[in-house]
């Protein structure tokens, strides 16, 4: 099964026309890049949480606890 292309909607905001065409390649470029840069940053903040629990969990604290110690 072929992939097909991306699609990009255009509006004309004056006459309300829409166009419906397919993604340039530099658009797919952006489109990828963005998405892998929210990817590296979602597993960037789960990285970080996981390593919250860790020290929580050494010292014996939950993250409920630890809130309550520092007021």
């Amino acid at each position: 099964m072929t992939k097909s292309k991306p699609k990009v909607k255009e509006v004309n905001a004056e006459t309300g026309e829409e166009i419906i065409r397919d993604a340039t390649a530099e658009e797919i470029a952006v489109y990828e890049a963005e998405q892998a840069f929210e990817a590296s940053k979602l597993a960037e903040a789960q990285a970080k949480e996981v390593a919250k629990a860790a020290i929580l969990d050494r010292i014996g604290l939950t993250a409920d606890e630890l809130k309550t110690i520092l007021g």
